[in-house]
This record gives C-alpha cells, sequence and structure tokens, in this order.
C-alpha cells in the first residue's frame, strides 16, 4: 500500500499551487492528475480563447508569462506556464491517474483513495478540481430536437458547427465572446442575455483588474450560501476591450432575454432584456464612480475619459425584443449553451456536502477533519478562482494541513498525561 501524508487530486492551477506550498512547508504529498497538467485549458476550451486578465496580473507571484505584461495569454500558453511551474518547483504530479474513490479508513485517521494506478492511503485530501466539473446543459430543448446542441467546453471554432444561424444562450464571459466569433465567421447569432455585471475592460489607462485591486473588490467578503456565482461580461480578446450589448446589436447580432422554455421547435425568452441589460449598465457605471473618486482622493494623474460614460441608445431587438423564436423558421441549426458548470465530488465519500453536493467548508478547510478544498469560487474571497486567488487560498490550506500534522506528530511522540490529584 503506497502512502503520503496529503494526497492532492487535481492538476491545474489549484493543484500546482497546492504543491508549491506544501512542498515549501516540508510535508509529503502527491498530486495526481487524470490526464494532462492543466488539461482543462488545452482540450476544453475554444481554440480562439485568450485569459480574461492581462499577464501581469493572472498569475503566480514567483513567475511571470512570456509574453507581455499587458497582454492575454493564449489558452496554451496558459497551460504551458502551469507545466513549466511544476517542474520549476519539482511537484510531484502524476498524470493519467484517474481517482475514482476516496474514503475514511476506519478504526484509525486517514483515508484511502483508489485509483486506476492503485490505492493510496494518506492523512489528508485536498480536493483541487476547480470550478469547472461537470458542463450544465438545461434540460429546455429536447435532446432529439432537430438541431446541434453544444456546451461551450466543447465549442472549438465556426467551422464546427452546421451550416445556419446560432442561438447562445448564456452571455458571460464564454457566451459573449462566441457569439461575436460566431458572427465574425458570418453567421447569424442570436445572444440570449441574462443577468451580468458588465465591468469596463479598461478606465482611464488602467485595466479594470487594477481598479478592483485598489478599491478592494478583490476582497470582497464571500456572499451568502447560493448566491456565490455571478455572470461577469468582460473579455480578453483583440487586445482586451469593455463588452457593450447594444454595439453588438447594432453590427447584427440579435439580442434576447433569459432563455425560458421550448415547445414545439419554438424558443421562449423572458420580458427581461432591457432590465439585465440595465442592471449590468448600472455595474458598470458604479466601478466609474468609485474608480473617479479614487484617483481624486489619491491624485492620482490619470486622464479623465468622459466617453467611457456614453451608453449607445437601445437598438430595435431591444426595445421592441423577441419573445419567441421558432428555431426552423430562423435557420437556426445550432444552440450553443454558455451555461456554466457543476460542481462533482462523486468520487469524494465524507461527509462533507450539503443536499446540492456543495462543500460544507470555511475558507476550504471542511467540517471532516483532514479534508481541505481548494480552487472554489469564493473560496475566502472574490479572487479566490482567479489564478493569483487560488495560490494565496492555497497558501492558507498548506498552513492548515501542517498545524493539524504538527498536532498529530505531538500525539504519536507524547503518552497521555495523567491528570493530578
Amino acid at each position: 500500500m503506497e502512502q503520503t501524508h496529503t494526497l492532492v487530486i487535481g492538476g491545474g492551477q489549484a493543484g500546482i499551487a497546492m504543491s508549491e506550498h506544501l512542498g515549501a512547508q516540508g510535508i509529503p504529498h502527491l498530486v495526481l492528475e487524470r490526464a494532462r497538467i492543466a488539461e482543462r485549458w488545452r482540450s476544453e476550451r475554444w481554440d480562439s480563447l485568450v485569459a480574461n486578465g492581462p499577464a501581469w496580473h493572472d498569475r503566480f507571484p514567483n513567475m511571470e508569462f512570456s509574453c507581455g505584461g499587458e497582454d492575454f495569454a493564449d489558452k496554451d500558453a496558459v497551460a504551458d506556464y502551469f507545466v513549466d511551474y511544476a517542474a520549476r518547483i519539482g511537484a510531484p504530479i502524476r498524470c493519467g491517474v484517474e481517482v475514482t474513490r476516496v474514503t475514511q479508513l476506519s478504526g484509525r485517521a486517514g483515508f484511502r483513495a483508489e485509483t486506476s494506478a492503485g490505492a493510496i492511503e494518506a492523512q489528508a485530501i485536498v480536493a483541487a478540481t476547480g470550478p469547472f466539473q461537470r458542463p450544465v446543459i438545461p434540460p429546455i430543448v429536447p435532446a432529439d430536437a432537430p438541431v446541434m446542441q453544444l456546451h461551450s467546453n466543447a465549442y472549438r471554432n465556426p467551422a464546427q458547427l452546421p451550416e445556419g444561424a446560432v442561438l447562445v444562450v448564456g452571455a458571460g464571459s464564454s457566451g459573449v465572446q462566441i457569439a461575436e466569433e460566431l458572427m465574425r465567421a458570418g453567421r447569424q447569432v442570436y445572444l440570449s442575455v441574462g443577468p451580468h455585471d458588465r465591468p469596463p475592460r479598461r478606465y482611464r489607462g488602467r485595466d479594470f483588474v487594477w481598479w478592483l485591486g485598489v478599491l478592494g473588490m478583490w476582497n470582497a467578503e464571500t456572499p451568502g450560501p447560493g448566491t456565490e456565482h455571478v455572470t461577469i461580461a468582460v473579455s480578453g480578446a483583440d487586445g482586451g476591450k469593455t463588452v457593450e450589448f447594444r454595439a453588438l446589436a447594432n453590427r447584427g447580432m440579435t439580442l434576447v432575454g433569459m432563455t425560458e422554455g421550448c415547445q414545439d421547435g419554438v424558443m421562449h425568452f423572458a420580458p427581461d432584456l432591457a432590465g439585465n441589460l440595465r442592471k449590468g449598465d448600472e455595474n458598470y457605471l458604479s466601478v466609474l464612480d468609485e474608480a473617479d473618486a479614487y484617483i481624486t482622493e489619491n491624485g492620482l494623474d490619470l486622464p479623465p475619459e468622459p466617453q467611457a460614460r456614453m451608453i449607445p441608445p437601445d437598438p430595435a431587438c431591444v426595445t421592441d425584443p423577441l419573445r419567441t423564436l421558432d428555431l426552423a423558421q430562423a435557420g437556426v441549426s445550432t444552440i450553443l449553451w454558455a451555461t456554466g458548470y457543476a460542481l462533482d465530488y462523486g468520487w469524494l465519500d465524507v461527509d462533507s456536502f450539503d443536499d446540492r453536493g456543495r462543500p460544507i467548508h470555511q475558507r476550504g478547510v471542511s467540517k471532516v477533519p483532514g479534508v481541505y478544498f481548494v480552487g472554489l469560487p469564493w473560496q475566502s474571497r472574490r479572487g479566490s478562482s482567479f489564478i493569483w486567488g487560488v495560490w494565496h487560498d492555497a497558501k492558507f490550506i498548506a498552513d492548515q494541513i501542517a498545524i493539524r500534522r504538527g498536532y498529530m506528530a505531538y500525539h504519536d511522540a507524547v503518552p497521555p498525561i495523567a491528570e493530578s490529584a
């Protein structure tokens, strides 16, 4: 039976950050990755994807990207970055090893992990599989409908899709970038827009990630259960730009409200498009307001940008929105679901999940001693699921593992002390 102190499941950004901090603490550990390091960046993203944050910001503290600091690294460059980082720190990663089940040992401390390469026992388990585990396609359109349906994780490029119009459901970062790419390729695109935040890409010469930093927004407290996910429309494509849905509509894209259902080949949309855009505008303008106030209070020499506050007028698809869309009549051959992901910890057989399968934890520390999570959205703050944020969360988890290890070492070394009379 192979044994180690800490077993880290997942060889992406969370697992590599975890390995660095465990190594710094001198804690023996293994990292298991079912495919290759940072595999999802290589095989579950579209061809033209780039990071949503500039390279100077979206990285680990101890190594820069090879591209320029203001550039947005492409998906392969991000994957290569983590491969190089793992080699640099000497991370003990085993690729091609899938963990099928983890259970607590009976009658003694520790866990047993069943893997495709045999069983491993460990005193601590770190689930570092991240937030993008199981693609979610809402059960709205029947599977046998005469249209191609695929999730954004399976989309690669416009040539992959059959000829015809495309309905993209979901207007977060993935949905809006894919929709624009399809429109550029000559496709008629319908984009279903739900509630979202819409930050400026840049304002007064600074990227929005910088503004979130100096304004303290990255450290915003974790919201309540069930409110962790906020759709954010921001893009690093084409050197980075602010998403403006009305401008996309003026170029030929048809915006519709949230997708509510499908009956007899006809899609039904909520009457919320104008309201969703307006709330996105409010979020956008609130960032500008806070940025202006910060500049004044701190005497920063950053040029005014009055044009940033100019919101285009509502196009016809917003003032007179479609409530239904007959897919056949509109020539829609593909529905692309940019509807996010669900967590999937079916392999982790411990009592640390709520009735919806979400981890019960405090800053990644499970209620089951010896079980930890890293890479979760809002694990400790807004930035937790970002590359730089996961690095800091992993440091905290490594500290907790070291503390518990110290207590257990004391237990093993010192016999029970009798209470004095």
